[in-house]
């Protein structure tokens, strides 16, 4: 087993060493030894920085279906390597968190085992060059942040939150396989190298367009872009350690990889340049300025999320005009978009983790995040304020802190994209720069509100919960880590662009010939340019903005609820729910005769309208077998028998007459020469009919309930179309030409599977995969009922009010 293939398998295997070896380790060490996969991991990937730095990239493929061209193809490059690092690294500092935020009293092995499966995930998202092996990570991530996001299940809302996440990520993920199989239809190749090796060939297809759109919506719904945001802020009742993990750092990071990964094949496109640098604006100022209205410290973080998303996102779309316009001295200039969004997202990662662990300290010792409640907490945990001063001031845009870097380049972008005269740049592109200063003042107003509200001012101690102290130390290291990463990168942040984010753009711009060039010398001061006069703007009118809050606050009060995003998503849930259940309810009335309708109804329209529309009955009764005379007395007894049943007085009766059925089809096994089925039928028939006798005397007397005539008449005009259907079934059969018979197949079967009986060797051999699948079942069936046995029902009274 390679590294890269040990790397994506780690989390998992150990994910199934705690859930199965669980109950033998002590509840306070689960932590701890799950917190060294992502150390291993995080320190083997960092072996591979300098040989990725000097233009090396890894690959290795392991065949998985390769019938249908499927692979597992890893590969590791400069934007995978960076996800990566991310990955791992974030992860290990949210574990040690962890550890010291949650009680010893939750499911822990469940914790770490939902941590370790997405982890898993991600690393295979970003390391994956297969697109259907991509989809499978994609879709787990999804389902994994699912059983995160509803740890405290129970509580309503994270029910509530989980639901919503999965119902609109799994949406995306499905459109953006359809937009993966377009690619593959387009282009003959799953692998997404490949497809950008011969973007030339499939850039002018009809189908290019909309598989651009479909992979968007996809990489929108996962990165919580407008209007797909919503499912964010509810997301946040998860516990902090998994905010700061999945919304922070890593799942809606995943959109971001995916369209930085496939801006080599799409980035060329007008379409596409716009729709998401459109798009990505857009959420930059939706989020923030919604993050100004709320009251919950990590609601205020979750629009703020949303914000920084759409910022990074606005930056590659900026970026993709270099892919439009190819290599050349001045494109290059253009590809600093491309470069401040890596490097922003690496800023955004550090800061932002760090505060919702800050967040998760706050509400940890006072046991609230109410910012209505919260106040001068300054003096009582010191450290805890210098986590939040560090991350908010960063996210805002201040130095010295490495948000500041990537916020400058961010105005540089912008306001150089405007010099373009493509795309209608010089006209309407003067809005870009306008709505990111907007947006980045009402993002330096509500980082205010995060300090300004938890840590000055008066103490409330009558509206807390818990005495004002400081956190413990295993709860500080994590932050910790993290802003002085904020710090460092500023003084230091040539490093990262040298080692890190010059062989990420080198995964963006592959056909560009030099690397280097891509790479920007990172400087905190550039003297007085129209950059440093836009953060100074935005200083000095956030502050303001900030200081007349409870005036211009009332501007939220104009947005009716009913009209806002996610009243429309819950009337969307409920009426589809009640449209359901009105649907549901209309066939699902509990009365079997009405069952057996639908079922033969719409076996009637299905088979018996394909055979009358197609031609496909073609009937000569000179060239069939001659019709013996005892098979005409089989028949007549049959049918006698089959209507005899229909008057039938009492249930033996009925039996009787079921059986003659069964034992004259038998009869006519022997007549055909088919030993094995007339011995199987003889067999069943003899057994039903025992259990039948052996059930009788429980059985309640044969009472047929009073029907109308014209039931009656729908019953018998029924019975007869589906028995006409059968009748054309078994007429067609005789000598159908619409399709190659698969007889001639299943005659090799000697060489094919070594049986000289057919029969016998369609059963054990082509079946086999089949009757794999029954056994999957009847195992699952079996797990049900096992996990229904040893279920312990919670004690009554418990949470009943979020039930």
């Amino acid at each position: 087993m390679t590294i890269d293939l040990a790397i994506i398998l780690a989390p998992f295997f150990m994910a199934a060493c705690i859930a199965i070896f669980y109950r033998k380790i002590k509840r306070n060490w689960v932590g701890w030894i799950v917190l060294f996969i992502p150390i291993i991991l995080f320190l083997t990937l960092t072996t591979y920085i300098p040989r990725v730095a000097n233009g090396h990239t890894f690959s290795n493929t392991y065949e998985w279906i390769p019938s249908l061209n499927i692979n597992f193809t890893t590969y590791l490059d400069g934007l995978s390597l960076m996800f990566s690092l991310l990955i791992t690294g974030v992860g290990s500092l949210v574990i040690l968190y962890s550890i010291f935020y949650l009680s010893q009293k939750e499911a822990l092995h469940h914790f770490y085992c939902y941590l370790l499966l997405f982890m898993g995930a991600m690393l295979g998202v970003v390391l994956s060059d297969h697109l259907m092996v991509l989809y499978v990570f994609w879709e787990l991530t999804s389902v994994s942040s699912f059983l995160l996001i509803a740890f405290w299940h129970h509580r309503k809302a994270s029910r509530a939150g989980a639901r919503k996440s999965m119902t609109i990520t799994v949406s995306g993920g499905v459109s953006m396989l359809v937009g993966f199989l377009m690619l593959y239809v387009m282009s003959g190749t799953f692998s997404i190298r490949e497809i950008i090796a011969n973007i030339s060939m499939i850039s002018g297809q009809s189908l290019f367009i909309p598989a651009l759109f479909l992979v968007l919506l996809g990489a929108f719904t996962k990165s919580a872009q407008f209007p797909f945001h919503i499912w964010l802020p509810d997301a946040m009742e998860a516990p902090t350690p998994v905010s700061a993990y999945l919304h922070s750092a890593t799942m809606v990071k995943a959109g971001i990889y995916l369209v930085a990964r496939f801006t080599p094949i799409f980035g060329g496109e007008m379409i596409w340049f716009w729709t998401v640098t459109g798009v990505g604006l857009i959420t930059l100022f939706w989020g923030s300025f919604n993050a100004i209205r709320q009251v919950d410290l990590k609601a205020i973080l979750a629009f703020s999320t949303v914000s920084q998303l759409g910022l990074i996102m606005s930056l590659l779309g900026l970026g993709s005009v270099a892919v439009h316009l190819g290599y050349s001295d001045k494109t290059v200039l253009y590809t600093q978009a491309s470069f401040a969004a890596l490097f922003h997202l690496m800023n955004h990662s550090t800061f932002k983790g760090a505060l919702f662990m800050m967040v998760g300290i706050v509400d940890h010792e006072l046991g609230t995040r109410d910012i209505r409640r919260l106040g001068g907490l300054m003096s009582f945990m010191p450290f805890t304020f210098t986590i939040a001063l560090i991350g908010s001031f960063s996210m805002a845009g201040l130095p010295p802190f490495n948000g500041f870097l990537s916020k400058e380049m961010f105005f540089a972008a912008v306001l150089k994209i405007t010099e373009l005269d493509i795309f209608s740049l010089q006209s309407v592109g003067v809005i870009i720069p306008i709505v990111a200063w907007v947006a980045s003042i009402f993002t330096f107003v509500y980082c205010l509100i995060i300090v300004g509200k938890t840590f000055f001012g008066k103490l409330k101690p009558d509206l807390l919960e818990k005495q004002p102290h400081e956190a413990p130390v295993g709860m500080l290291i994590p932050p910790f880590i993290l802003i002085s990463l904020v710090v460092l990168i500023f003084f230091f942040p040539n490093i990262l662009g040298k080692y890190i984010l010059q062989p990420a753009m080198g995964s963006i711009y592959p056909t560009f010939p030099s690397v280097k060039e891509l790479t920007p010398s990172i400087y905190a001061w550039h003297g007085f340019n129209p950059e440093l006069y836009m953060t100074m703007g935005v200083v000095v009118v956030g502050v303001i903005l900030y200081h007349l809050l409870p005036r211009w606050k009332r501007i939220y009060l104009l947005i009716p609820q009913r009209f806002t995003l996610n009243a429309m998503y819950e009337s969307t849930i409920s009426f589809s729910e009640n449209f359901s259940r009105l649907v549901t309810r209309r066939y699902m009335n509990g009365d079997l005769t009405h069952y057996f309708i639908y079922i033969y109804v719409f076996f009637v329209a299905v088979v018996a309208g394909y055979f009358l529309f197609t031609e496909g009955i073609t009937f000569n009764p000179a060239i069939d077998a001659k019709i013996e005379g005892f098979e005409l007395i089989l028949v007549f007894i049959m049918v006698v028998a089959a209507i005899s049943i229909l008057f039938a007085k009492s249930r033996i009766t009925t039996v009787i007459l079921n059986g003659v059925l069964g034992y004259s089809v038998a009869f006519f096994f022997v007549i055909f020469r088919a030993p094995d089925l007339a011995l199987t039928q003889l067999v069943v028939e003899s057994v039903t009919t025992a259990l039948f006798l052996i059930c009788f005397k429980f059985l309640p007397d044969l009472k047929p309930e009073p029907s109308t005539r014209g039931v009656k008449i729908s019953n018998g005009v029924i019975s007869i179309l589906v028995g006409a259907t059968v009748t054309i079934v078994g007429l067609a059969v005789m000598n159908y030409e619409k399709f190659d018979t698969i007889s001639s197949y299943f005659e090799d079967s000697y060489n094919l599977a070594g049986g000289k009986n057919i029969v016998n060797t369609i059963l054990g051999d082509f079946r086999a995969f089949d009757t794999m699948l029954e056994v999957v079942v009847l195992f699952i069936a079996g797990l049900g009922v096992y996990t229904l046995i040893k279920l312990k029902a919670k004690k009554e009274g418990t949470d009943i009010e979020n039930k």
